[in-house]
């Protein structure tokens, strides 16, 4: 095992966690779901890490700023470990990504709106039952309406 790692730098997990900005949990999570690649051990049991892993856990990071979900960083992992991807299939993927952020923004769109036409239809005074608010929210229920009375 030692000959395998001779000359390369290595690393123990809290190392990896620091120099990728996470926790070493996060590191043993992305091991689990195997997001990144099974380290070897030492004999003494500690495992060893490689620069491999720091970069691939900064590409889940950066991934899931972008809202890529983790299985989703998955897929996208193994196309890139795959040597006939294309670069195109990538683009689909980051294409589909959009899609799904393009429709988020327009629910929160819809949210918002609605939103605002509750707080603009409430004057802010009178009695909790008068509350057009709570009443869009409970809509026609029997203990909404007992809770308004």
């Amino acid at each position: 095992m030692d000959k395998k790692y001779e000359g390369i730098v290595t690393f123990k997990i809290g190392e990896v966690a620091r120099r990728a900005s996470v926790n070493k949990e996060t590191v043993r999570y992305y091991e689990k779901r195997e997001l990144i690649p099974e380290p070897d051990r030492r004999r003494s049991g500690y495992r060893i890490f490689t620069r491999r892993h720091i970069d691939q856990i900064r590409f889940i990071k950066r991934a899931q700023e972008l809202g890529f979900t983790l299985s989703e960083i998955k897929e996208l992992l193994e196309l890139r470990m795959d040597e006939d991807t294309t670069c195109s299939e990538i683009k689909s993927e980051a294409q589909e990504k959009y899609q799904d952020v393009v429709e988020k923004i327009e629910d929160l769109q819809r949210i918002k709106n609605t939103l605002v036409d509750l707080i603009d239809s409430c004057t802010g005074e009178g009695p909790k039952g008068d509350c057009p608010i709570l009443g869009a929210l409970e809509g026609d229920s029997e203990t909404g309406n007992q809770l308004r009375q």
